[in-house]
């Protein structure tokens, strides 16, 4: 049922009669002109990452076994679980990013607080949520902007999570720049996940950054999705040279770990 005929800009109009929603519109234009293309081209960036890659399989063979039974176990349900949802929608809403990632991470780690940017159809809120339901323990606060050209989009919005995961998940929908502050203010302690796949530009990424730093706890982990689009993740790793971080390559993209997980 994909790729059903859109009016993308009767769609784009009706959202931009919002007016939070009609800010947030145009400072993503603004930054598909503007924003920084960092210290490494295209090209450069990406045989950067090629060098530095390693699978993520490899990785995840590090995790206890059970973690690692558990995370090949809830990619098999959440691909079908997913299948028997979005397959019923007429739209394309994304696919599921590093889910095996962020699965044994929430489940090795144990966080309180996980703050992640950008849901659409929700494979990484439904992953962080699904393991922490099994650590009985910890909280997830969203941050989504809505794919304005489809009619009603805040339907969609984290779609394939279940209803008895959403009493730990606080979805916030107009925008990094208006929700991150948002949360940051309602935290009742610090962050120790931070899963970054929203404004792919490289001040988006700042942006989001340096909203979220001051509230990491000391040994905070951040995974930042498609770091092969611009060299944000190779200048910030640049820039900390005692902070530990890890280039995967998985499923065709590159996704980039920031601090020490074992």
């Amino acid at each position: 049922m994909k790729s059903q005929k859109m009016t993308p800009w009767k769609n784009t109009f009706r959202a931009a009669l919002k007016p939070i929603t009609a800010k947030v519109m145009m400072g993503k234009l603004i930054k598909r002109v503007t924003s920084r293309k960092g210290t490494l081209d295209k090209r450069a960036n990406l045989q950067w990452l090629q060098d530095n890659a390693t699978d993520l399989s490899h990785f995840l063979d590090k995790f206890p076994s059970d973690i690692k039974e558990e995370t090949s176990h809830f990619l098999s349900h959440i691909k079908k679980h997913s299948s028997d949802i979005l397959d019923n929608i007429p739209y394309d809403l994304g696919g599921g990013g590093g889910v095996p990632l962020l699965y044994a991470l929430v489940r090795h780690l144990k966080p309180d607080i996980v703050v992640e940017t950008g849901v659409a159809a929700g494979f990484s809120s439904s992953t962080i949520l699904t393991a922490m339901k099994q650590n009985d323990k910890g909280h997830l606060f969203s941050s989504d902007f809505p794919y304005f050209r489809l009619p009603n989009p805040e339907q969609y919005v984290g779609v394939v999570v279940e209803d008895g995961l959403k009493d730990r998940w606080s979805l916030h929908l107009k925008g990094d720049e208006y929700n991150l502050p948002e949360i940051m203010k309602s935290l009742t302690g610090k962050i120790a996940l931070f899963h970054y796949d929203s404004d792919k530009s490289y001040d988006g990424r700042a942006f989001a950054m340096d909203a979220v730093r001051p509230y990491l706890t000391p040994d905070a982990v951040l995974v930042i999705d498609d770091i092969q689009d611009n060299s944000y993740f190779h200048d910030y790793v640049a820039a900390s040279p005692s902070v530990p971080w890890t280039v995967f390559l998985y499923e065709g993209k590159y996704i980039g770990l920031i601090g020490r997980v074992f």
